[in-house]
């Protein structure tokens, strides 16, 4: 009875390891406009992950084909349409770097923008991903300003700056109101130097108003206030700038400079 119970467990364990060293299904090679269709619906109804697959298999089986070239930019889509903005950077990069004189290259620039763009977070945490669009979205205005991507190109910069100066002023604010004022200063001067078309300009060269009055550093106070006039002149933040003035006995007053802020180091 044991040696029966033995000899069918031994069979059992042979049929299971017969099963999974069985041989994998043989390749089928099928036209490549059969593979890319199938791509191209399945992306169509949002099975990404499979999209993925499939624009592969396209590469695999047809490498030189115009159709594996297209599939490679589809790829990259394909992984943007699912979130895994990683692999989208990837791909396009990849894309970029094997036909940098295609009709498409323009898009994988736009596209590398949007998939570092998507992951900006909030002027609280890190800015890793608005430098990285920052940098990308410079790209595709560099080398295809008249693309169809361009314009939007050139919005997302201006929203990817703004949120950077954001982040400044946050710091600055930190700073000023630890009554650490030069590094504040540097900060608010970063805003006015750096990103003087974002909305965030006219706080930084009030808040430079308020930052110079507590260190007694009157002329660049009076400066910066007066380069908030010119600029802003109908803004509260002038109009505060002018009433903090009024408290200390001063006025705006331009020192002749376009910049109101000296440099120095943060403490």
């Amino acid at each position: 009875m044991l040696r029966s119970v033995a000899r069918a467990a031994a069979l059992a364990v042979a049929v299971a390891l017969a099963a999974c060293g069985a041989e994998p299904d043989p390749y089928v090679e099928r036209p490549v406009e059969n593979i890319y269709n199938r791509a191209a619906d399945l992306l169509q109804t949002g099975n990404y992950t499979d999209a993925v697959l499939e624009f592969g298999e396209v590469e695999r089986q047809h490498p030189y084909s115009q159709w594996a070239t297209r599939a490679q930019i589809m790829t990259a889509y394909a992984h943007y349409l699912n979130a895994d903005y990683d692999r989208a950077v990837l791909a396009a990069e990849r894309f970029i770097q094997l036909h940098p004189g295609h009709e498409d290259v323009a898009y994988a620039y736009y596209l590398v923008g949007q998939s570092h763009y998507e992951r900006i977070s909030d002027v609280k945490r890190d800015q890793r991903m608005s430098e990285l669009a920052r940098g990308a979205f410079r790209e595709v205005l560099r080398l295809f300003p008249e693309s169809k991507y361009g314009r939007d190109a050139g919005l997302k910069l201006e929203l990817t700056e703004d949120h950077l100066a954001g982040k400044e002023m946050d710091i600055g604010r930190w700073y000023q109101l630890r009554e650490q004022y030069v590094a504040a200063i540097n900060r608010f001067r970063t805003v006015v130097v750096d990103y003087q078309t974002t909305s965030h300009v006219p706080e930084a060269l009030m808040r430079l108003v308020e930052s110079y009055l507590a260190l007694g550093v009157v002329r660049e106070a009076q400066n910066a206030a007066a380069v908030l006039g010119h600029n802003f002149p109908g803004s509260e933040w002038y109009r505060d700038a002018h009433a903090l003035l009024g408290q200390h006995d001063l006025i705006p007053q331009s020192s002749g400079s376009n910049d109101p802020i000296v440099e120095e180091t943060e403490s």
